[in-house]
């Protein structure tokens, strides 16, 4: 197993989401030092996670040192008409750039981040190799457990990733 390494581009993927309380679903992306510098220094992009309590709403957030969790920069998406994300596929995106990342959910961007949304003493840290990741974890503080209506097994089916980098000019 060997890592692809990524310093900017396009990565999308398309995939129709689990359902029930308790699940987790993301596709997101880590520094590659994360060894050496540890989390959040590394950094970590989170391209879309899905707690099964919000069923028609994404994720989409930057981590770094002095912004996680609760101080974490976050956006949210919310499907019309209340449709569900386990319902049908979707296609979920970032632009990263080496000073901006752009959130997109079927092609509605719906959040810019760049060093502007920083505060004063967190560092940018989206300027070095990242590698993807797509999981599907169960429980956890932020989606809270399983409960009696929770059907298993779970399935995040994935229909493609797709990376696209800029050519040189």
């Amino acid at each position: 197993f060997r890592r692809v390494l990524f310093r900017s581009g396009r990565f999308e993927a398309r995939i129709k989401l689990p359902a029930g309380q308790g699940m987790w679903p993301a596709f997101w992306m880590l520094g590659d030092d994360v060894e050496k510098a540890d989390w959040p220094a590394c950094g970590e992009i989170d391209i879309m996670e899905n707690i099964g309590k919000e069923p028609s709403i994404v994720h989409g957030s930057i981590h770094g040192p002095g912004f996680t969790g609760s101080d974490g920069i976050e956006a949210s998406y919310t499907l019309p008409a209340a449709r569900r994300f386990a319902n049908d596929f979707h296609v979920f995106a970032v632009e990263w750039e080496p000073s901006v990342i752009r959130f997109y959910v079927d092609d509605d961007l719906y959040v810019t981040r760049s060093r502007s949304d920083l505060r004063p003493g967190w560092k940018w840290v989206f300027d070095h190799p990242f590698f993807l990741l797509l999981n599907v974890a169960v429980g956890g503080d932020w989606p809270g457990n399983p409960d009696a209506a929770t059907v298993f097994p779970q399935t995040m089916l994935v229909d493609y990733v797709r990376v696209y980098q800029r050519s040189s000019e």
